[in-house]
């Protein structure tokens, strides 16, 4: 892990929340993203996971088998990612994805009809209950959407493609107001 810090402009910074009675959709702090990556012989990762991020005000977010996003709404100071990625060490492998992906929040009544414009994943809460998440594309962008609320999903897009996406939702969010 390098201790070189890139300095970052916030992607979405210049836009403004869109909200209306029935969506709203607001940028998230750029604070960490961290992808873990579990050796393939590992159990039990998860509950290891959820054990540090817990410790740490942190939020764990399934990927894929054997993969994570743990997400802070601060940024990580060098000694405490190097504390994370130690912990991590041998079971699995973190890669600070900070720099590289933004999160995107939409809620509100209409929240999951927005997301149904551009992605196939079935939003409803009996089929994505809370703390659900999947990795799909939302039109033609590749995004990981989590349930947050019954109301709220949280969006984790790669930073190329956060300005784009943004400008999607509010496209697909103008019918709500």
């Amino acid at each position: 892990m390098s201790d070189f810090r890139p300095t970052l402009r916030p992607v979405l910074g210049a836009k403004l929340a869109i909200s209306s009675a029935a969506v709203r959709l607001s940028s998230l702090p750029e604070g960490a993203v961290i992808h873990v990556l579990a050796r393939p012989s590992e159990q039990d990762v998860a509950s290891v996971l959820d054990g540090l991020a817990r410790g740490a005000a942190l939020t764990v977010r399934p990927v894929s088998p054997g993969q994570w996003f743990i997400i802070g709404e601060e940024p990580m100071t060098f000694q405490d990612m190097k504390a994370l990625f130690d912990a991590l060490e041998p079971r699995a492998t973190g890669v600070d994805q900070s720099h590289g992906r933004v999160r995107i929040r939409i809620s509100g009544k209409m929240a999951a009809r927005v997301l149904s414009k551009g992605t196939a994943v079935d939003l409803a809460s009996g089929s994505f209950p809370v703390g659900q998440s999947a990795t799909t594309l939302i039109g033609h962008i590749v995004a990981h959407i989590t349930c947050i609320d019954a109301e709220t999903f949280e969006i984790i897009v790669l930073r190329g493609f956060a300005e784009s996406l943004w400008d999607d939702l509010a496209r697909m969010s103008a019918e709500f107001g």
